[in-house]
């Protein structure tokens, strides 16, 4: 039970020290579409949301107040639209992401929020696989350029262009995608910290030995280095950590 325990505290540590949650406002003035991006960035995780808008108005209100990190942005509102607000918020000194989402497909508004910084669009109806796509990506893109103090070339280049240029590749047979989704993104969260099998197991309330399946195949694509610690009794542990010079290779696979 002590050990259960130690267990506990040291993966709340390990999960807690360096994560940060991404602040989101969503910008939308149909209730039932701010129902389901409230519902959809709940399953993503990862995103803590701080409120929701119905207009440029209350959008820009709200940002007064609070620090927000990325804006879910509808183009279509009363007064002010998604455009003009976009154009506006990059006339301050604010550093915001903005995603759009909105039924607006001709392509002067995709080339307009394009031109105006948006990092993505999605078009209404989508799919949650869309949003959690666009929203996964964000987060993983956000965590990778807080590690990194520097960048080579390629590491830019994958960045910037692996979500065009990558297909999944065949998934390994006694692995699941979602399952691998969350461990991935639990060792993104953990960051820095080597931890060892049991620690992420306890972290994610997945057996060890499912985690084990999941460790071994994310350091056979080199995503992971393995240290063996050797402490004073017992046997020895190994310990993870995340490779910054290869964790564009998981996406290949999710």
């Amino acid at each position: 039970m002590l050990k259960y325990i130690v267990g506990v505290t040291l993966a709340m540590t390990l999960s807690g020290r360096y994560y940060k949650l991404i602040k989101v406002l969503i910008v939308e003035d149909d209730p039932m579409v701010v129902k389901f991006n409230k519902y959809y960035l709940g399953q993503v995780g990862g995103f803590d949301l701080k409120g929701t808008a119905a207009s440029a108005d209350a959008a820009f209100k709200i940002l007064e107040k609070e620090p927000i990190d990325l804006i879910l942005l509808d183009i279509y509102m009363p007064g002010i639209n998604g455009l003009e607000l976009l154009s506006q918020l990059r006339k301050t000194d604010k550093n915001i992401d903005v995603i759009i989402v909105s039924a607006a497909k001709d392509s002067i508004s995709i080339k307009k929020a394009l031109q105006y910084g948006a990092i993505d669009y999605l078009i209404k109806p989508f799919e949650f696989e869309r949003f959690d796509s666009a929203l996964s990506s964000y987060k993983n893109r956000e965590k990778f350029m807080k590690s990194q103090k520097d960048m080579s070339q390629e590491e830019l280049d994958l960045l910037l262009h692996n979500e065009q240029q990558h297909t999944l590749k065949p998934f390994p047979k006694g692995l699941d995608r979602n399952t691998l989704n969350l461990v991935w993104n639990k060792i993104l969260e953990i960051n820095d910290t080597p931890f060892s099998t049991d620690e992420l197991a306890c972290l994610l309330g997945i057996s060890r030995v499912s985690i084990r399946k999941y460790l071994n195949f994310l350091e056979e694509i080199k995503s992971l280095t393995k240290e063996v610690v050797y402490g004073s009794l017992g046997r020895p542990v190994n310990r993870y950590k995340c490779s910054t010079s290869n964790t564009n290779s998981i996406n290949n696979y999710l």
